[in-house]
């Protein structure tokens, strides 16, 4: 700190007690977000991918039509675009649920 500088005085265990408060919080908003589930689909809906908000994969969902084909390049593509489009969204929403928790800090 600058020489001179007198920043707010804060109470120390006030402090303690509103990281613990957020650390509780946090600790709900992830339970919740394990519970909670964001399906992607790419081609038309021929593969779809569940995944749940700590992402986790739980389900990937394949049209048999695709199989039939016998393009496995296409079903990889497919594969991996519905993959990260689940991944993404699952990233926005605990964004939207953590963030506001950061906001909540002391410092």
């Amino acid at each position: 700190m600058a020489k001179g500088f007198k920043g707010p005085k804060q109470n120390p265990m006030g402090m303690m007690q509103q990281l613990q408060k957020l650390q509780e919080q946090l600790e709900v908003a992830q339970a919740q977000l394990a519970e909670e589930t964001i399906t992607a689909t790419a081609g038309g809906g021929a593969v779809s991918v569940t995944v749940t908000g700590d992402q986790r994969c739980q389900a990937v969902e394949i049209d048999a039509a695709l199989l039939q084909e016998g393009d496995v390049e296409m079903l990889q593509d497919l594969l991996i675009t519905a993959f990260n489009s689940a991944l993404e969204k699952s990233r926005q929403m605990a964004a939207e649920r953590l963030g506001p928790l950061a906001g909540g800090l002391p410092f």
